[in-house]
């Protein structure tokens, strides 16, 4: 897959902006092409690679989101099939419940609700007890609580993103304290109230990092190091942004250069 990535990228090279900010965004996938229905498996598929000119992400600045904490309904539960079949990447369904509708016509969805509350994305608690964090719906979370920056153990129902790994090892190739555990909502909202919850962001592809600048968890309403990007969060922009980019060397070894 990487060879046909980097191919591909070679011919098509001239799509590639240069302007700061901007990128060719590489979406690879996989369907099946059965020629016919059937409850089974696919035995034969078709990989592609969808590539994009992508602007800046962030055309005004690396601004707080704010995140509206669903506690009513769960987006996966650990040991879903589905969930376990995501493995190594995302699959169309993870995404479903992020804009479906709500299981009742007399609900609101909770995209819907964060969206009417002016809350950029929703964040998901555990499917079994709804207490326990564990992402947002295009992103991980990550909390600076005191000294340690934490974020969710992956336990079969988190994506474990590539850039939330990244993330992890610069965090703790800076000597930081860094923990993946279970973190409950509440124990968030105790380190808010005695001012111990200093920063909280999330990782993604398309964003890298997403300072959190607000989280509403009921009617709690947890303004974040005053709605404005923290230090660490900040740091770790520059760090994986320069590092794809090419104007910080990458120590990591994770790029590839493309002739």
């Amino acid at each position: 897959a990487l060879k046909c990535i980097e191919k591909l990228v070679s011919i098509e090279k001239d799509w590639i902006p240069t302007a700061e900010g901007t990128s060719l965004y590489i979406r690879p996938f996989i369907f099946a092409t059965d020629a016919h229905v059937g409850v089974h498996p696919g035995k034969h598929l078709m990989f592609m690679v969808i590539c994009s000119p992508v602007g800046a992400y962030y055309p005004e600045g690396l601004n707080p989101v704010k995140i509206y904490v669903e506690s009513k309904y769960v987006r996966a539960v650990r040991g879903y099939f589905y969930i376990k079949r995501r493995g190594k990447g995302r699959i169309a369904r993870a995404f479903i419940p992020t804009i479906t509708d709500a299981p009742s016509s007399a609900d609101t969805p909770p995209a819907d609700e964060a969206e009417e509350q002016k809350y950029t994305q929703v964040l998901w608690l555990d499917g079994v007890e709804r207490k326990y964090v564990e992402e947002v719906g295009t992103m991980n979370v990550f909390f600076v609580i005191g000294d340690e920056v934490v974020t969710p153990a992956l336990q079969g129902s988190i994506l474990p993103g590539v850039t939330r790994m990244s993330a992890i090892e610069i965090l703790k190739s800076w000597g930081l304290n860094v923990s993946e555990r279970p973190i409950e909502i509440q124990e968030i909202y105790d380190a808010y109230q005695n001012g111990q919850l200093k920063e909280a962001f999330g990782t993604g592809t398309a964003a890298v990092i997403s300072p959190i600048g607000q989280l509403k968890w009921d009617d709690h309403v947890m303004e974040i190091n005053n709605g404005k990007i923290g230090e660490i969060s900040q740091r770790l922009y520059d760090t994986l942004t320069g590092i794809q980019w090419g104007n910080i060397e990458d120590t990591m070894h994770w790029t590839v250069e493309v002739k």
